[in-house]
Formats: C-alpha cells, structure tokens, sequence
C-alpha cells in the first residue's frame, strides 16, 4: 500500500518513517513525500534513507515537489503541513503576545490566525485527493486540527480524519500514574481537539480516577497533575488535556513568555539550523535525533514554568506520540482489525450539545469500513459551555477561512474566552493581516 505524506519535508516527518520500520505488522510498502519547499525535502529524503539503511522491509521512498503526482494512487494521505512555514507561526504568536494576548498556534486568536491559512492550503490538497486519489484516507496532523479537520469533510465525506496525540499521552500517564497496564483500562475522553477532558478510567468495571485525583503524591508524579494542581483538577473532577492550561492558567502563561521566547521563535531558529547543517552533513539522521530530543524536552516548558512543574519525565519525552495513531489507524483500515483509538471526526449522536456534523475528539471503533465515535457519558455544565462556545468560534473561523467573511472572523475573535478585549484583538488581525495581504484580499 502506498502513503503519501503531504507536508513531508516537515521536520517530524521521521517520526512516522520510524513508526513504519519498527511495526512489522504495518502495511505500507511505498511512501511518496510530498513538500513545495525542494531543500526540505532533500533533507528528509535524506533522513529517511539513512533510517532505512540495513532495515529489513523498509518502505520505498520518493520525494516530490508535484502534490498531483505524489498523491496519485495514494491508499493513505498524511497531511501534515505548515502553511506559511515557521515564520508564519512567529506572526501568529508573537503579534497577539506584543499585546498582551495569548498566541499559542491552536488555542486563542493564534490558532484563530494560523487557520486562515491552513484551511485554504489543506482544501487544496483534499481537491486534489478527491480528484486523483478518491478512495483514500485522509490522516490530518495539520493544526488547527479540528478546525481543519471539520472544513474538509464535504470533499471527502467519511473519508477523512483528524489525529492528536495529547489524548493517548494523558492517558498513558495516568495509567502509569495508578501502576496499570492501559491495555487492561476503558476510560471516557470527550472534547474537542485541545480541549478536553479524561472522566474515567476503569479497570474491570471499577473507576480508578477518583483515587487518582484524592492523591498528592501520584498527581504529582505526572505531567498534568503538576500542570493544573491537586486542588483545581479536584475541584473540577477529571483530567483536562495539556492545553486546558492555557485556559485554566491564561495569565500566568502570557506572563511567563514576556520573560522569554514565544515557542514559534525556539522552533523557527531550532529548525533553521538543523536544515541548514544536515544539508552539509554526511549524518544528517543524527543529527534530526539530536534536535527532536531537544525539542521533546522543550515542549510546554513556559506551561510548566507557570504552574511551578518539575521538566518532562523521560519516558515522555521518549514516548510515542502522533505518528503511533496514524500508524494505528492505518493498520486498523488495512487489516480490518477493529481499533479504539481517539480521533477526531464528525459528532454523530455522540455529544448531545453539538450537532451531528460537528467534529469531535472522543474514542472511536475504526475498521475498513469506517469510523464510528462511542457514547460517552453526559457533559457537565463546565464542559458543555466551553465546548459549545469554542465550536461556535471554530465554525466562525472556518467561515472567514473559506468564504472569506470578515464578520465571521470579527465575531471569532470578540468572543474567545482567552482575548479579553475585542479592540486588542482587532488591531493584533489588522497588523498581522499586514504580513499576508492575500488573506486580507480575500476577506470581505
């Protein structure tokens, strides 16, 4: 079977070729990179024939800058591109940070930013694997994911689905938190992409997460009990994912980042200067192992200077992550092998507080014939709100992505919660705006 990954000459891309080479069971035989940029691309091919070097069944590479050809007779399409590159996630937030405002790339007007251009780019490549490609999946990485995600779904209609590893990370941690094995453990995640909740988790029919929760010291042991702290994860029974901190610690956030760099300028000038020296490098697969260590480690560390948390566990920063649930989802689809796995994808009756089109992030069963999202226990008043308010700013968002409406986009940004100031927020999109006049042109 063959895989193309759109958006493959993007840093993580090794991530997924090295999924593939450890799964013996995996079914991919052939992958195709697909990037605009040729240098990138040169890179990764290169990256990924060193990883192949001497590994038994490594897949077939080619690399190309045509996204018609590439996806030509794909099974799979990953998407997980960047458009406007890092330089666009420095606009993005350290525009709305200058004012005062949170600019994390999907939470806030950042991620309300970034997906006036990411949708655009990413409904071109679901044109172009409807039309060349029409009876593959669609895997989308490509942030906002949810947002991306539910903008794609009339072009491929059941065909297309969006992946995070933030709710399998929880879950593992917690798991290992309580010294059980999360095979063994069925447990209720609802939300929406980065904004969600772990309610339960029960082994043989008995709930553990309330014993989690009356304990300091397990809390403590993992990463989000130090993120959000005995007391508040208490107060609101359950386990919110990592990027709730941004809602529940706002303030602390953006004032941790005056004292230091936004994580769109670490990544930009981190990955400015791993592509520059692995093109002069005769190494360059050691050299990406070195930097996405270094990268791993660094993840949300301005969210744990806030909450006062120690740095990642090791056995986090070397975890799998994204790349193990598209491969699971792969293999799940190829082998018709009936998997439960957290993706996003359209509502159904899953979320009585939303419609049956809106895209969620709630487990799921896939199999060849398809996804299907759980049931799920009722919301609570605080999940429900926030849910609902933050679908609506989505759906204003897609608006003003896709039809260029400028009221939509204004109502977007006057109602996040994390804004504040309607004014603030308004000059942050005329100065960002002027950094992409095409997106300027086409609202109205």
């Amino acid at each position: 079977m063959k895989l193309t990954i759109v958006g493959g000459g993007g840093f993580r891309t090794p991530l997924v070729f090295r999924a593939l080479l450890a799964d013996a069971a995996q079914p991919i035989d052939h992958v195709t990179l697909v990037d605009d940029d040729p240098q990138r691309l040169a890179v990764i091919d290169a990256v990924l024939r060193g990883m192949a070097d001497g590994a038994p069944n490594a897949p077939a590479v080619e690399a190309t800058t045509d996204l018609r050809a590439g996806v030509s007779g794909a099974d799979f399409v990953f998407a997980a591109i960047r458009a406007g590159g890092l330089d666009g996630r420095v606009a993005d937030e350290n525009i709305p940070l200058a004012h005062g405002i949170l600019g994390q790339e999907t939470v806030g007007i950042g991620g309300i930013l970034y997906a006036l251009r990411s949708i655009p780019a990413m409904l071109d490549v679901a044109r172009t694997v409807a039309e060349v490609a029409p009876t593959a999946w669609l895997i989308n990485f490509t942030n906002p994911a949810g947002m991306v995600t539910e903008a794609l779904q009339p072009l491929l209609p059941g065909r297309v689905i969006g992946i995070c590893d933030s709710p399998a990370a929880l879950i593992r941690r917690a798991c290992r938190a309580l010294q059980i094995d999360e095979n063994d453990a069925a447990y209720d995640y609802v939300g929406l992409n980065h904004l969600g909740w772990l309610r339960s988790l029960r082994v043989d029919g008995t709930d553990l997460l309330p014993g989690l929760l009356a304990d300091n010291t397990a809390l403590n042991s993992f990463e989000e009990g130090q993120l959000f702290g005995a007391d508040l994860l208490r107060s609101i029974g359950a386990l919110p994912n990592e990027y709730l901190h941004y809602f529940y610690y706002g303030r602390d956030v953006v004032e941790s980042l005056r004292a230091t760099t936004s994580r769109a300028s670490f990544l930009a000038q981190q990955q400015s200067s791993f592509y520059r020296d692995a093109s002069a490098t005769s190494a360059p697969y050691s050299l990406w192992q070195r930097t996405v260590d270094e990268r791993n480690r660094t993840y949300m560390a301005v969210s744990r200077e806030a909450a006062g948390a120690s740095e990642r566990a090791e056995e986090d920063v070397e975890g799998g992550g994204y790349e193990q649930i598209a491969l699971a989802v792969m293999r799940a689809i190829a082998n018709d092998s009936d998997a439960r796995l957290i993706l996003n994808v359209p509502n159904g009756a899953t979320i009585g507080a939303l419609d049956t089109d809106a895209v969620v992030e709630v487990p799921c069963r896939i199999n060849a014939r398809g996804v299907r999202p759980l049931k799920v226990a009722a919301l609570t008043d605080h999940q429900a709100g926030l849910i609902r308010q933050l679908k609506a700013i989505e759906r204003w968002t897609i608006s003003a992505a896709v039809d260029g409406d400028r009221d939509a986009l204004r109502a977007a940004l006057a109602t996040h919660p994390l804004n504040g100031s309607y004014p603030i927020a308004a000059r942050v999109l005329e100065e960002w705006l002027a950094l992409f006049p095409e997106i300027a042109d086409r609202l109205r």
